[in-house]
Formats: structure tokens, sequence, C-alpha cells
């Protein structure tokens, strides 16, 4: 599960970048999506953490 935190973004993040090149766009234009793709990424680790501690007790 933890291999999922790290590499999901990472997998994600170079999925989108191929996207980019093969339409001939700049990183530039699509910054916006990286963002998107890290804000998703956080999200998911905090509720991931979050069922963590909540499973422990």
């Amino acid at each position: 599960m933890i291999k999922l935190v790290y590499f999901l973004p990472l997998i994600m993040c170079g999925l989108w970048f191929w996207y980019l090149k093969s339409h001939n766009w700049t990183i530039r234009q699509g910054w916006k999506g990286f963002a998107y793709i890290i804000a998703f990424n956080i999200a998911i680790a905090v509720m991931l953490a979050a069922l963590i501690q909540l499973t422990q007790r």
C-alpha cells in the first residue's frame, strides 16, 4: 500500500508528460495537469493515513 503512495504520482506524471509530448505541447502548457495530479495524490495519501489511524484502535 505504501508503494502506491510513492509510485502512483510518478506513473501519473510520466503518463501526463508523455501525453503532452505526443500532442506537441510544452510542460508550461500542461503545468495545471501536474498540479491536479499532485493534489489528487496528496488527497489519497491523507485518506490512507486517516484510515490507518482509525483502524489501529
